[in-house]
């Protein structure tokens, strides 16, 4: 009996020790949360940077388009402050314009040709238009065929 006992407090702190463990690796991962970083530069950076400054970290295709549309990316942006510090809605058409900086954080709601979709912009969006987070079709829902449209049921009465 007494050797029993003695496995049964040594397999009791071994669990203990592998509970201690597991807290102690979950708060590590909690208390340590990764930057988000785009080309190497802070969000906090990325703000202070003026449309054309933050155009050459892009890449080509995005690059062009925001050097062609600055002016027009600097009015929506302006645009967008003002209605966020009021608490209203923010609605675009405006699906070609590249998301910069100054958006993140921002809750849009994006016209897909339907309704406005809304999408909350986040680090990860810098550099991609708009359109691409308001899918403009639908994923097709099959259900069962109507009346009519099978051979089956070619001499159904349709009433």
């Amino acid at each position: 009996m007494h050797l029993r006992e003695e496995k049964l407090v040594y397999w009791d702190q071994e669990e203990q020790d592998i509970k201690n463990k597991n807290k102690m690796a979950e708060e590590e991962h909690q208390t340590i949360r990764k930057q988000f970083t785009y080309r190497g530069k802070t969000l906090e950076e990325l703000k202070k940077l003026d449309v054309r400054e933050f155009a050459k970290l892009l890449k080509a295709r995005p690059r062009r388009s925001v050097l062609r549309q600055f002016q027009e990316i600097e009015n929506f942006v302006k645009r967008i402050k003002g209605l966020h510090e009021n608490d209203k809605k923010i609605r675009t058409h405006k699906r070609d314009i590249i998301v910069v900086p100054e958006m993140v954080g921002m809750k849009i709601q994006i016209h897909n040709g339907n309704q406005f979709v809304p999408v909350d912009i986040i680090g990860e969006m810098l550099g991609h238009r708009l359109g691409e987070f308001a899918p403009t079709r639908s994923k097709v829902k099959h259900s069962k065929s109507g009346i009519g449209a099978t051979k089956g049921t070619k001499h159904k009465s349709k009433k």
